[in-house]
C-alpha cells in the first residue's frame, strides 16, 4: 500500500500541487474521493480538524492544510532549498501564491460572473511579482528559488496554469514566468501526470467554473 492518502473532493483544487509535487518525486498515493453527498452528511467533516478538506495520511500521521502538507512533503523530499536563506525565500513565494490563490477561489466560487473581467484586469499586478523573483535568480532560466525544485515551485506551476485557463493569455507580458511554466511541465514525470486521464478529467474547482 502507498504510504500517502489524499481524502479530497473530486476536483484539482489545493490537492494538485501536492499531487505533482508526489508525481515529480516518483511516489506514489491513494486517493479517497469525497462526493458532496458524503461531506453533507457531517460525520467526516465533524472528524477533520479545522471542519474542511483535505485531509493527508503519511502513515501513522495525519495532516491538515494544504500548505502544511507541502511543506511536510518538502521537508521529507528536501524541496524546501539548500539552507535557511533558501527555504526563507521559498516560504516568500509560496505565501505569495497563497494570496493569490484566496484571490481565485473567491473569483470562482463568490463573484465569477460579476467579477471575472476586473479580475483578469488585475491579474498582470498579481503575477509581476514572480517574475521580478525569477529575474533575481539566474536570469530566470532556474526554479523561483535556488537551483533545485522546491516545493513553492509546484505550488506556484499549479496557480499558473489554472491562471491560464481562466485567461489563456495571461503570461504574455511575462516571458520569464512563460519559460518557467513550459520547462517545469516539459519534466517528464510532471508531463506525465499532467497528461493521465486522473488529471485530465479532474475538474479544476467543484463547481464547474474555471
Amino acid at each position: 500500500m502507498p504510504p500517502y492518502t489524499i481524502v479530497y473532493f473530486p476536483v484539482r483544487g489545493r490537492c494538485e500541487a501536492m499531487r505533482m509535487l508526489l508525481a515529480d518525486q516518483g511516489q506514489s498515493w491513494k486517493e479517497e474521493v469525497v462526493t458532496g453527498e458524503i461531506w453533507q452528511k457531517g460525520p467526516l467533516k465533524a472528524s477533520c480538524l479545522y471542519g474542511q478538506l483535505p485531509k493527508f495520511q503519511d502513515g501513522d500521521l495525519t495532516l491538515y492544510q494544504s500548505n502544511a502538507i507541502l511543506r511536510h512533503l518538502a521537508r521529507t523530499f528536501g524541496l524546501y532549498g539548500k539552507n535557511q536563506e533558501e527555504a526563507a525565500l521559498v516560504d516568500v513565494v509560496n505565501d505569495g501564491v497563497e494570496d493569490l490563490r484566496c484571490k481565485y477561489v473567491t473569483l470562482i466560487y463568490t463573484n465569477y460572473e460579476a467579477g471575472k473581467n476586473d479580475y483578469v484586469k488585475a491579474l498582470p499586478t498579481h503575477l509581476k511579482p514572480f517574475e521580478t523573483l525569477l529575474s533575481q535568480n539566474q536570469g530566470g532560466q532556474a526554479f523561483i528559488v535556488g537551483d533545485q525544485i522546491s516545493f513553492a515551485d509546484y505550488n506556484l506551476l499549479d496557480l499558473l496554469l489554472i491562471h491560464q485557463v481562466l485567461d489563456p493569455g495571461c503570461l504574455e507580458n511575462f516571458p520569464l514566468l512563460t519559460g518557467y511554466t513550459k520547462r517545469l511541465v516539459a519534466r517528464p514525470k510532471i508531463k506525465a501526470f499532467l497528461d493521465s486521464p486522473e488529471h485530465v478529467k479532474r475538474p479544476i474547482n467543484g463547481n464547474g467554473k474555471q
